[in-house]
């Protein structure tokens, strides 16, 4: 049977009233449910949980599936072809299709059959460059009468297909399409993906400047992600196919097109307004006598009809409770009904909060306040959950979230370099209360300025805006990244950098729609250069690439750092094992490790820089002799450096208004950026940020001849009473100095104190008198709670760094059962530094920790997974807690001579 299409043409301009038509509203992701791939089964879950909330108490009738859009994920096929091969799906060849998982990419298609073991061969063998060929999608669809399909995102050049008749070229990976289409039966739809050829050698306006970061330099003309095109930053896996899901609207007399809500803080109250439109014009009869009814956290209003596709209203709901970043309070969320006509439907959940920007009494700062608090943004840049499909399984971003959270994480910024995250990506920021820097999709470029690239990019960032506009989580808006730098360091002066994209076209857009959300033109910004470090938002390098000592920190007087603290950093012995035994004497693991393009130099050498430095080993002759050891110390001195700088950003008096890490996650097995490996486990720099990052903290600043400072940082919403403890110690366990201080510190308030102020007299903290030899080599400090006796937060001080010479702390280990699974007791006689656990079976939930002598540490131990990381196709569970082994391991300090072994 065939099948009548509604648009036709070969052109995209043929299209345009079936692409954008005629509700120009970007599809917002109805009731929090379609995710790239739990499909109906979200929409399940999320109207089960919204009906028992006490609004949708009011009916028990079941909302009627028919308004949802259904997914077309399943029983779709993809063929590879030479770019050109196949004019019309009517020249495709019979065989060579495979299963095609949808949303997804040629590359995860090929990983699903077998084809691309992206995880174990990126270092034997380069990935096939998809983005040069030909890919070629096929469903069937049956049904009769009038359908809309709805395309979220085809990755690149992307004609679509039914029957033979071409509905629609598109040349965005960044824009959502609408095609309404009339069936008769059963009828094939094909998306064709072309080769980028055509786009990258079509001549436009000459660029200014050609960054080196990506290959090749025309891809400015493109608007794809840079992702699979940077060599030495990422595998070279070009993202091809539908990454976005693929939908057919209901076709029933109520199904919903689009439902955009869009809550804020006014005063204490919230103020949500919804703009609801139906696929169907609804008869006059229905919009006179319909009942529509919006409900949120108590309060409710009625709906009116704006047209006859459209219901709309506002609803105010008196003293909110309002959402909060994690550290701060808590990221509390609405349930949102609509009740039409007796019928109860969940719409989903909101948070209500203001954001603003504070620039300082000078006006060159950059700092978030959010309901009127003042927050120290802190985290990392993200990647992608899963390089292979652009989007990750909702397990694989629930894992991501939980360790962003669980390493006291408030901001995660989304570059870029990447792409725009799914809602998925998005709802779960809210859950968890993470704040989100969102660039828009560009960076490095000098951009065309014609008007069909910028109609492309309004059609592109206003479909983006409105379909976030229901996420309390979106915190910043960025123009793009290192655009503004790129041009300054290649030597022109502002006149000729500027880019209208950026100061005209895109904030009127936020402004527009996303009002209550801070636009920044680029990161960095700012400053004579744009980017300098002590005005506006920079990319702090100094310690990193560029290789200054740690007292530049103080120097560079860092206001924000949208960007800082690159290094490879090393995966445990775990994740090296499972990647084949990869040691740093292998090609393999150099094939890993980041570099930026034309460098001499990579990131192993900026860590290997700060092993010489700080703590005086060459690390050549290490790496030589003993590997073991140069993997444990690389481990130790990123965490120590992490720690350290993050002191001074969050200091009393600190200029410092936040610093995100490069990068959260890696993209493949080895030393990478990121804080997690590519598995998804954390490394020692994670557990050093978890402990740096606490709401409330202590932190020690060497202040040279003026002695230790000691920062209390108390993030929370009440006064904290507090006790000081200082001590000082020779060998590890011998006090030299110690005193103690009762404190109270102001809610949301920092307080500093001289380490002197707690003994009463000369102490040469940080043997910088050289009064003979050193008298101590540790310094603790220790927070407890003034009323319980809690320990709340420990700091370590240390005036020689180096790791020799050894001494047997007097480390033991007593695992012990409970009831939610296995634990370590670790205990020492003297000071253990950087304790960290080894287990074939396990990993520790708090490892890379110091111990103060006399003191314990009870350490939970989580089962080892193939947790679904950036190259994991599914979760596999090596064992579960029925099956989980008795831990047997070794527990390692850095200053001890030999491993402590349990079981």
């Amino acid at each position: 049977m065939g099948a009548t299409p509604a648009a036709t043409g070969a052109s995209k301009a043929a299209c345009a009233d079936a692409t954008h038509a005629p509700h120009e509203a970007a599809y917002e992701t109805i009731a929090e449910a379609t995710d790239n791939a739990t499909g109906n089964a979200a929409h399940e879950r999320t109207r089960e949980a919204a009906l028992d909330t006490p609004e949708a108490r009011k009916t028990r009738e079941t909302p009627d599936p028919g308004v949802w859009p259904v997914p077309l994920s399943e029983g779709w096929q993809c063929v590879s072809t030479p770019a050109g091969a196949c004019a019309t799906p009517a020249d495709l060849p019979r065989d060579g299709w495979l299963d095609a998982p949808v949303p997804g990419t040629v590359a995860s298609a090929s990983r699903a059959a077998g084809r691309l073991d992206i995880g174990a061969g990126l270092h034997e063998r380069t990935p096939p460059a998809f983005a040069f060929d030909d890919h070629w999608y096929r469903l069937t669809l049956t049904g009769h009468g009038k359908e809309r399909l709805r395309l979220h995102g085809l990755a690149t050049l992307t004609e679509v297909w039914l029957d033979g008749t071409l509905l629609l070229t598109s040349d965005s990976m960044f824009e959502r399409h609408d095609l309404d289409v009339t069936l008769d039966g059963r009828a094939t739809l094909a998306l064709c993906f072309r080769a980028l050829t055509p786009l990258l050698e079509a001549r436009r306006t000459r660029a200014r400047w050609r960054p080196r970061l990506v290959s090749p330099a025309t891809l400015r003309n493109v608007r794809t992600t840079l992702l699979g095109h940077m060599p030495g930053w990422c595998p070279s896996v070009q993202p091809v196919g539908p990454w976005r899901p693929v939908e057919r609207l209901a076709a029933t007399p109520r199904a919903f097109d689009t439902v955009r809500l869009a809550p804020r803080r006014e005063g204490d109250d919230g103020v949500l307004a919804l703009t609801l439109t139906f696929v169907q014009p609804q008869p006059a009869s229905s919009q006179t006598s319909s009942a529509a009814t919006l409900v949120c956290a108590g309060a409710e209003t009625s709906l009116a009809w704006r047209d006859a596709h459209t219901l709309v209203g506002t609803l105010r709901v008196p003293g909110v409770e309002p959402w909060w970043p994690h550290t701060h309070g808590k990221p509390t969320l609405h349930a949102v009904t609509l009740d039409l006509d007796g019928t109860s439907i969940a719409l989903g959940h909101v948070g209500f909060r203001a954001i603003e920007v504070d620039r300082s009494a000078d006006g060159e700062g950059f700092a978030l306040r959010v309901n009127g608090t003042p927050v120290f943004c802190r985290g990392a840049c993200w990647t992608s959950a899963d390089l292979a499909t652009l989007a990750g399984t909702p397990a694989q971003l629930a894992h991501a979230f939980a360790l962003a959270r669980d390493a006291g994480m408030n901001m995660l910024r989304v570059g870029g370099t990447m792409v725009y995250e799914s809602d998925a990506f998005y709802r779960l920021a809210d859950e968890h209360g993470i704040l989100i820097w969102q660039d828009f999709a560009f960076a490095n470029f000098d951009y065309p300025r014609d008007d069909a690239f910028l109609a492309s990019v309004q059609r592109e960032a206003t479909q983006f805006l409105e379909r976030t506009q229901r996420f309390a989580s979106l915190a910043v808006l960025c123009g793009g990244s290192e655009v503004d730098q790129q041009a300054a360091m290649f030597g022109l002066p502002p006149a000729m950098r500027e880019q209208p994209l950026f100061t005209e076209h895109l904030p009127a857009l936020v402004a527009a729609l996303r009002p209550d959300v801070p636009y920044v033109p680029n990161s960095p910004t700012g400053g004579t250069w744009p980017f300098s470090t002590r005005t506006g938002i920079t990319h702090y390098y100094g310690v990193g690439a560029y290789q200054r000592p740690l007292d530049d920190v103080r120097r560079a007087h860092v206001r924000f750092a949208a960007e800082c603290l690159a290094f490879a950093n090393v995966p445990d012995d775990a994740t090296l094992h499972a990647a084949g035994g990869m040691q740093p004497y292998d090609a393999r693991w150099k094939a890993a490790v980041p570099r930026d393009a034309g460098a001499g130099w990579d990131f192993d050498d900026v860590r290997e820089h700060y092993l010489r430095t700080l703590y005086g080993i060459d690390p050549a002759r290490l790496r030589y002799e003993d590997a073991a050891r140069y993997l444990e110390l690389s481990r130790a001195v990123v965490a120590e450096l992490m720690t350290d700088v993050f002191a001074e950003w969050r200091r009393h008096g600190s200029p410092c208004g936040g610093a995100l890490v490069w990068q959260f996650q890696d993209l493949q097995p080895g030393a990478g950026w990121g804080v997690i490996d590519s598995t998804g486990r954390p490394k020692s720099v994670w557990h050093a940020l978890a402990a740096a990052l606490r709401p409330v903290q202590i932190a020690i600043t060497d202040e040279g001849l003026n002695g230790l400072d000691l920062h209390v940082v108390n993030e929370t919403a009440q006064p904290l009473h507090a006790r000081l403890a200082l001590v000082c110690l020779r060998d590890g366990s011998v006090r030299v100095a110690a005193g103690e201080l009762m404190l109270e510190v102001p809610a949301r308030g920092t307080l500093r104190v001289e380490a002197a102020a707690c003994l009463g007299q000369f102490f040469d903290f940080t043997h910088a008198y050289r009064f003979g030899p050193p008298s101590h080599d540790v310094t603790i400090a220790t927070l407890t709670d003034a009323a319980s006796g809690e320990v709340l937060a420990e700091a370590f001080h240390l005036p020689d760094r180096s790791p020799a010479p050894r001494y047997d702390p007097g480390l033991t280990v007593t695992p012990v059962q409970g009831p939610d699974g296995w634990q370590l007791v670790i205990e020492t006689q003297r000071f253990a530094r950087f304790v960290h656990v080894t287990d074939a079976h396990y990993r520790a939930a708090c490892d890379w920790f110091h111990l103060a002598p006399g003191s314990r540490r009870v350490v939970d131990l989580l089962a080892l997974t193939a947790t679904p990381g950036a190259y994991s196709a599914s979760p596999a569970p090596l064992c579960t807690k029925e099956t989980a082994p008795a831990p047997a391991g070794e527990v390692r300090a850095i200053n001890a001579p030999a491993p402590v072994f349990y079981g």
